[in-house]
């Protein structure tokens, strides 16, 4: 699902038990990372959940870098989490990726609101893992 139909989806809902519902069934969505995806150079620092997130750079069809991301959480409500994050991020380009926020959209969709500080601070940090992989990636292009 992309990032609009989830933003269509979301305003169909009115009740927060719905919401969080769509979220649950958003991150059963997600495709399943390898087993050496979980590993410590992928896991998110800064989530209360374990989060797992692997990124992958593709520079060959143009001259900036296209980032395709993929996660995975022990917590159902993370993996919602991360489904909306990756729709909002993966498949974009570098500046794309640098010039996307995330805050604009979970408080247009109303999750800031309703997300616990611990979860707030979670997206956060897999926000701020997703740009300095953009940078990084920018980074090597211009090497």
């Amino acid at each position: 699902m992309n990032i609009d139909e989830i933003i269509e989806n979301f305003g169909y809902l009115d009740e927060w038990e719905d919401r969080y519902r769509f979220l649950i069934e958003l991150g059963r969505t997600l495709e399943p990372l390898d087993k050496a995806a979980y590993c410590d150079a992928n896991k998110v620092l800064g989530c209360a959940s374990q989060v797992w997130l692997e990124t992958k750079v593709d520079g060959s069809r143009q001259s900036e870098p296209i980032l395709t991301f993929r996660a995975d959480s022990d917590a159902h409500i993370v993996r919602g989490l991360i489904a909306l994050i990756i729709a909002l991020y993966s498949g974009k380009t570098v500046s794309e990726v640098l010039a996307t926020d995330a805050e604009a959209l979970f408080n247009e969709l109303g999750l800031s609101q309703h997300l616990t500080r611990q979860r707030t601070n979670g997206v956060r940090s897999m926000v701020e893992r997703i740009k300095g992989d953009a940078r990084r990636a920018a980074e090597t292009v211009v090497a």
